[in-house]
């Protein structure tokens, strides 16, 4: 039997305070000597900067002492004050079990197409559950691809095959990698410790706005994959899944480029949002597809210390403070809403086209947090009636469509269209950059929007600007940079998927937000240990 723990919450340390004051606040609040705690760990801490002049770290705690029942059954008078006020109660830790089963049950190896971040982790799972699967990377491993890249953004030399989107670990090895969610599930504590495990800082097991940064996930990447390398699974690179084939509506073989047939009783479909042949080819294979709700955005670049003096004001330059970030919504009854998504505190918006004769951007930060710039998606969502077709894979012409019409405003050489929001706001071209300069490479064209947005996207914007600048003073910046397009905040379809997360087409488990089950990183990867739950449950 787990022993329970004291859960204590809303424990509080000004700027200048050391952490080595938690514990005896601890005592304080328990009312409790020393000699009685046993040991604590601390679950979150958050910034608290709503009050400018009293920036405050707010903690939650996983407390063990000599008899934690007895300790949150008393009566004492300072406990019970402190009880209410710290949310003071008994929790049982969560434990992440990985079954084993029988390989003779096991007639044919899983096979998981394509290698995100939650598939990494969740292979591994499955290798530890003697189930041995087979991973399929369509491109190369991370290092050839930080070459490529590099290229791009330099050279402007672009390769359908390597790029920021398709590569090991898809787009967030050239992405902020944040894993902050709103889904409340105790198995990201599990995800979390096992990327701590293979390189990523120890502060994701209790950060508010837990990140990796995209320089140490290309370590964590390799980290993880030989750590399940050395669990007996296969993994291959520069292979792609170009068909299925089925016997009486199972699954039977996954065809690759070369003909090759892989013969498996479980595909794990794993791909990220840009894989749209992979799309075609699944609904011609009659996997069951709908469209689902989009949005497209534009990037918005600050200077780092105006968004830091914004959120945190004088102490903006205190070292215990990371860049700043914010979280903003405009509604609007008659016009669509506009809201941030996605931001970048202290880092690069960069080049993520996918396809030739097309562009769209992203936002990217590495660990520190420390580039001249902040930026963040304004995204505007898109709806079914924005498009004649209802047809499952429509909105995908729909984004190449918007995309396409970037890359010419960029004059056609991966340059990004941008406009000045003083500009935006007065419906006149921009010609050059004042005194924000850009982290985008390779450069900027200066234009106007109107060249290659929706005409809603525009009017929402310009409604919404002046508003988010009551928010966040000088968001609205006359010198503030618009960027765009970027029409890939999700996947365009939802996937069918049963009780057994199945889709209709027998042992074929579609995962991740591609199929609209999950949302980002770590939701994702607690989807996928869903999924692996379900087929742990087949075979058991």
């Amino acid at each position: 039997m787990i022993k329970k723990l004291i859960r204590v919450e809303e424990l509080t340390l000004n700027l200048d305070e050391d952490e080595k004051l938690i514990e005896w606040k601890i005592l304080k609040i328990l009312n409790i000597k020393k000699v009685d705690l046993l040991n604590y760990e601390i679950v979150k801490k958050a910034t608290d900067s709503r009050d400018k002049s009293k920036i405050l770290f707010v903690y939650s705690l996983n407390i063990d002492t000599s008899d934690n029942e007895k300790i949150v059954s008393s009566k004492n008078p300072i406990f019970q004050k402190n009880l209410k006020k710290h949310k003071i109660r008994l929790i049982e830790p969560f434990v992440y079990k990985i079954e084993k089963i029988d390989s003779k049950k096991v007639k044919h190896r899983p096979v998981i197409v394509w290698s995100g971040p939650s598939w990494l982790l969740c292979a591994t799972i499955l290798a530890e559950a003697w189930l041995n699967p087979i991973i399929l990377e369509r491109w190369s491993e991370v290092k050839q691809r930080v070459i490529d890249v590099y290229n791009l953004f330099t050279k402007r030399e672009f390769k359908k095959d390597s790029n920021v989107q398709f590569w090991e670990w898809w787009a967030g090895t050239f992405s902020d990698w944040k894993l902050y969610t709103l889904v409340n599930d105790p198995r990201s504590k599990y995800i979390f410790s096992e990327f701590v495990k293979s390189g990523a800082p120890e502060e994701i097991m209790y950060s508010a706005r837990p990140h990796i940064g995209t320089d140490r996930l290309r370590w964590v990447v390799r980290n993880m994959r030989k750590k399940i390398i050395s669990l007996w699974w296969e993994v291959r690179f520069d292979t792609l899944v170009t068909d299925i084939e089925l016997e009486n509506g199972k699954i039977k073989n996954v065809v690759l480029q070369n003909w090759e047939k892989i013969e498996t009783d479980d595909l794990i479909i794993a791909i990220w949002h840009s894989a749209r042949d992979t799309y075609e080819m699944l609904y011609n294979r009659w996997m069951e597809i709908k469209q689902k709700p989009f949005a497209v955005w534009v990037r918005i670049e600050h200077k780092r210390e105006m968004i830091n003096k914004s959120q945190y004001g004088e102490s903006c330059t205190h070292i215990k403070l990371w860049a700043a970030s914010y979280k903003l919504v405009s509604h609007d009854p008659e016009e669509r809403s506009v809201y941030s998504f996605c931001m970048c505190p202290g880092w690069h918006v960069v080049l993520a086209a996918s396809e030739p004769w097309m562009l769209t951007v992203n936002g990217m930060s590495e660990y520190a947090q420390n580039s001249i710039n902040s930026n963040s998606a304004l995204l505007v969502n898109v709806n079914p009636s924005d498009f004649w077709s209802d047809h499952p894979l429509a909105w995908v012409e729909f984004q190449r469509k918007w995309e396409k019409a970037t890359f010419e405003a960029g004059w056609w050489n991966f340059n990004a269209p941008a406009q000045l929001v003083w500009d935006f706001l007065k419906n006149i071209p921009s010609k050059k950059m004042w005194s924000i300069d850009t982290t985008y490479k390779p450069e900027l064209t200066f234009t106007s929007l109107n060249n290659c947005l929706p005409e809603f996207v525009i009017n929402a914007l310009r409604k919404a600007l002046p508003e988010l600048d009551k928010k966040i003073k000088w968001f609205a910046n006359p010198d503030a940079i618009l960027i765009w397009i970027e029409a890939r905040t999700s996947s365009v379809i939802r996937m069918f998927r049963d009780t057994n997360c199945e889709s209709n087409l027998k042992w074929v488990y579609p995962t991740w937000e591609w199929a609209w089950y999950a949302w980002w990183i770590t939701s994702s990867a607690i989807d996928w240990l869903v999924v692996w739950e379900k087929i742990i449950e087949k075979y058991k």
